[in-house]
């Protein structure tokens, strides 16, 4: 047996429940962030009621609500988003470490692909650049894996039964 994930060129979304979990803290770039990763996740297919958005305060705030909204069965994916710039502490590194932490940990715990789409950044220059849907359109990457991750989860799951 021989399961891939599909390529960007070939995802399809339909019928897919997406939950977008994003930070507040530095919304402006986080709103960008936000509007590429729906706006790929439509062009995917997505129906657009199927894409729940859930904001939180912070990015140490993204781990426990993914966990909470993969736990109750609705979405086939979700994506953590957040912006974390470096500043003069070592709280950068904290939040950073235990952002992706946690939410790594709760998706293994929950079997729910999350994608860690918490971009962090020296500067606010760098994060526009990443978020911006002219720059690097990190948005429109996460939501790409997203879908494929929950397609793949879909296959591998339904050949389970299959594999000895």
């Amino acid at each position: 047996m021989k399961i891939e994930s599909s390529s960007a060129k070939n995802l399809n979304g339909e019928g897919l429940k997406i939950a977008i979990v994003l930070s507040r803290f530095n919304d402006s770039i986080g709103s960008k962030l936000h509007e590429n990763a729906k706006a790929t996740l439509i062009n995917l297919n997505v129906e657009e009621a199927n894409i729940s958005t859930i904001r939180v305060p912070g990015s140490l705030e993204l781990p426990l609500a993914c966990k909470t909204a993969a736990e109750t069965g609705q979405f086939h994916a979700i994506i953590a988003l957040g912006i974390v710039l470096r500043g003069g502490t070592i709280h950068y590194e904290l939040v950073c470490n235990e952002s992706h932490r946690g939410i790594m940990n709760a998706s293994l715990q929950t079997g729910v692909p999350m994608i860690f789409g918490v971009l962090t950044a020296e500067t606010e220059e760098q994060a526009l650049e990443r978020a911006e849907a002219s720059g690097l359109n990190r948005g429109k990457e996460y939501a790409e894996a997203a879908v494929e991750m929950a397609l793949l989860m879909k296959q591998l799951r339904s050949n389970k039964k299959n594999v000895e």
